[in-house]
């Protein structure tokens, strides 16, 4: 099990991250794009790096809007794993905008 992180790590974690938002023990971020197409391919995309390490976000799409919920459920609260995938989920908007 992933070790839950302490409050200073959160944000200084936080502090690397582009517009992700501290809801409680949940990293939140609306993301936008083009279209409904590049959304899913979006999803898409990082569901193969949900599956790589082994960390499944809570997440809607309502057209071009995907909107992405993190936290280790596990360790009540958040772990690197969220700081990874959010990292992950930034590069792949930033690459599917261009």
């Amino acid at each position: 099990m992933m070790q839950k992180l302490k409050q200073d790590e959160i944000d200084i974690s936080l502090e690397s991250l582009d517009k992700w938002k501290l809801e409680g023990n949940v990293l939140t971020k609306e993301f936008g794009f083009k279209g409904f197409r590049t959304a899913i391919e979006f999803i898409n995309l990082l569901s193969l790096v949900a599956e790589k390490i082994d960390h499944h976000p809570d997440w809607s799409n309502s057209y071009n809007r995907v909107i992405i919920h993190l936290t280790t459920h596990q360790a009540n609260g958040l772990t690197k794993k969220d700081f990874i995938f959010a990292k992950e989920a930034d590069k792949f908007a930033e690459q599917l905008r261009r």
